[in-house]
């Protein structure tokens, strides 16, 4: 293990960025202060406008109501493509990584012009205009970003499904949208198995009747049934048309995308963002807190069914110039070197992954690192979710050789880009926390009565005033939004998560506040007793959720994954427990420990702690839709095993 330590910003980072620690400090500042000004000239530095905006923003943070660049038009694929050809039609806009190591591809920027201008001259021809609703549900394949591209091109509004959701989770996602096309692909390919996409669609559209189009790519060859008055070719579909489009003009609150993300009463949110001030953030963000520079290879691990892959493969990046790689398989297949391999082959510079991924080829030895050389490396990312300290030092020393800064990065699907995040050049870096708020961002912490808490504290993580990239409303049902995120503290969006800020005014998140324990009085954070349980050198990665308890409120229940070579054993638990206690104390001790040789993950690596609680508490008729993991066989595992059984 390595000593876990405060990083100072390396001499290399300070020269190079785009920001030093003033340029921080003076732009932070004039964003608080001169907020219309500041937007004003970030929009006019990294957008080109068809008509300049009347007024900068508007809000009403009571009722959930936000407006940015108000009458202001521009569109999206014209500012990710068309703005770019005059001066890098052929640098590459894309690089793919197939599932099998031998197959990779690269885009244009000119290419992928041609490319989107047919599927969107496709989608027009089948009757979709603009404010109609299609659905994607696509693996990662180039495809799926020129689909993404060729709806913002013609100002329609794209829901992206995860490949991974079942047909009854894809039917209710298409109904709630009230989507008039799909495009799907005949399969997808992970770690070598197919997923029967288009026989999904096929069901679920069963149920949807006012679906008229379903535009699917021949990604396998794999037989699939036809509808003839429905189906339509992928590829046969855009060799027909032209490969010029005329971009439709937006207004700046147009609607760009409406992305579905789970809900605490289970019912999933159709989280809608619009067009000038989304863009704008996403671009900002990778341009700053990537520290982004013309002629990178820039990796974003993350799905397209998921925010960071809208905003941080496909958006921001290509809205920058910048040359952005998409990956189809797992960090695993055919075996743990393969992101380091991929970084070799394409000479990857900035490398943006979630802890959980991180964790899960820590286990597995350095070795898998150690034999690749990741020289081009320059700086390392972090999504999803906190990542613990020991994790951050392990990717720091093993995966970037002591010499990438890390930019731990907190943000939603909700708030559309990065809010908490160091700036390399910019940010000494602890490991653990996201640090200070990028432009713009005004957080606070709140005590459960709403008093805003200051100095060093630990609270519930608000936002104070309202940021272009923010939620507009909750697709079809603006009150949830507001019952949501608007009520619990007036004025305020609440995000949901718990937060601590240190004597240095930097942020770490504690996780969810329904993932915050009490025990006995005492509030613990999940993520701190996992922190702990990963520092054991037995431990490879852990959950951690409460489940009630007559004497305690809660008590505390340890899903374990062991190290590999590591076997399970009472005196093991034993040991695991006293750890805690002497790194957290006694009162953080597991009341449960179950070892877990999987833990329930979505396919972009995210653990489901839903379904971990119902099992903890014996829940489980009310398990519901485990379809979006990457392996559902590892939950009846968990249930078999569970260590609260009714006696």
């Amino acid at each position: 293990m390595y000593k876990i330590e405060n990083h100072k910003i390396s001499d290399a980072a300070r020269v190079n960025s785009h920001a030093d620690e003033a340029t921080y400090n003076r732009l932070y500042k004039q964003s608080i202060e001169q907020p219309d000004e500041f937007w004003a000239e970030q929009a006019k530095r990294f957008l080109d406008w068809d008509q300049p905006w009347s007024k900068v923003h508007e809000s009403d943070m009571s009722q959930g109501e936000a407006a940015w660049f108000i009458d202001g038009k521009l569109n999206v694929s014209s500012n990710c493509i068309d703005r770019h050809l005059a001066t890098r039609a052929d640098q590459v806009a894309i690089i793919w990584e197939g599932d099998d190591p031998a197959d990779s591809k690269n885009i244009t920027y000119r290419e992928l012009h041609e490319q989107v201008c047919r599927l969107s001259n496709v989608l027009k021809a089948r009757g979709v205009k603009k404010g109609d609703r299609v659905c994607l549900y696509m693996p990662m394949i180039p495809e799926a970003a020129f689909a993404m591209l060729a709806c913002a091109r013609i100002g329609a509004v794209h829901s992206v499904v995860f490949g991974g959701f079942s047909p009854d989770a894809v039917r209710d996602r298409i109904l709630n949208a009230d989507c008039r096309a799909v495009i799907t692909a005949d399969e997808s390919v992970r770690a070598a198995k197919r997923v029967p996409l288009k026989q999904n669609v096929d069901k679920a559209l069963s149920e949807c009747p006012n679906v008229h189009t379903v535009i699917t790519v021949q990604r396998t060859g794999g037989d699939i049934e036809w509808n003839e008055s429905r189906d339509v070719w992928y590829h046969a579909a855009c060799a027909g048309v032209s490969a010029d489009c005329a971009p439709e003009p937006m207004d700046s609150e147009d609607p760009l995308f409406i992305l579905y993300t789970s809900g605490s009463t289970g019912q999933p949110k159709g989280v809608l963002h619009t067009t000038g001030g989304y863009l704008l953030g996403s671009a900002m963000t990778h341009h700053y807190v990537f520290d982004y520079h013309q002629g990178e290879v820039y990796w974003c691990t993350a799905d397209v069914g998921w925010v960071t892959g809208h905003s941080y493969i496909v958006y921001g990046p290509l809205c920058n110039g910048a040359t952005t790689l998409m990956y189809e398989g797992v960090p695993t297949y055919p075996d743990a070197s393969r992101c380091w391999e991929i970084i070799d082959k394409h000479q990857v510079n900035i490398f943006y992954t979630a802890p959980t991924a991180i964790r899960a080829l820590m286990s597995k030895g350095d070795e898998y690192v150690t034999k690749t050389s990741r020289a081009s490396l320059r700086l390392l990312g972090s999504v999803g979710e906190p990542i613990n300290p020991e994790a951050w030092e392990w990717y720091y020393h093993v995966v970037g050789d002591m010499r990438c800064p890390i930019v731990d990065t907190w943000w939603q699907t909700e708030t559309g880009a990065i809010m908490i995040a160091p700036l390399p050049g910019a940010t000494d870096l602890k490991p653990g926390s996201a640090t200070r708020p990028f432009f713009g961002v005004e957080p606070a912490l709140m005590d459960p009565e709403g008093n805003e808490l200051t100095g060093p504290a630990s609270g519930n993580l608000v936002i104070k005033r309202s940021w272009p990239s923010q939620i507009r409303t909750v697709y079809g049902d603006h009150q949830r939004l507001v019952d949501t995120y608007f009520s619990t503290y007036k004025g305020v969006y609440f995000t949901g998560d718990g937060a601590r800020r240190d004597e240095d005014g930097y942020y770490w998140i504690t996780g969810r506040v329904d993932d915050v324990l009490n025990v006995s009085g005492h509030r613990i954070g999940t993520a701190e007793v996992e922190s702990a349980l990963v520092l054991h050198d037995a431990v490879a990665e852990a959950a951690v959720i409460g489940c009630p308890h007559d004497i305690k409120g809660q008590c505390i229940y340890a899903y374990i994954t062991p190290m590999h070579g590591v076997t399970p054993s009472d005196e093991l638990v034993q040991e695991v427990r006293a750890f805690v206690a002497e790194q957290v104390g006694a009162f953080a001790k597991p009341d449960f420990v179950q070892w877990a040789p999987g833990l329930p993950k979505t396919r972009s690596g995210k653990i489901m702690r839903r379904v971990l609680r119902k099992i903890a508490c014996d829940e489980l008729d009310t398990l519901g839709d485990t379809s979006t993991l990457a392996d559902p066989s590892v939950v009846e595992e968990l249930i078999q095993n569970r260590q609260n059984k009714p006696s």
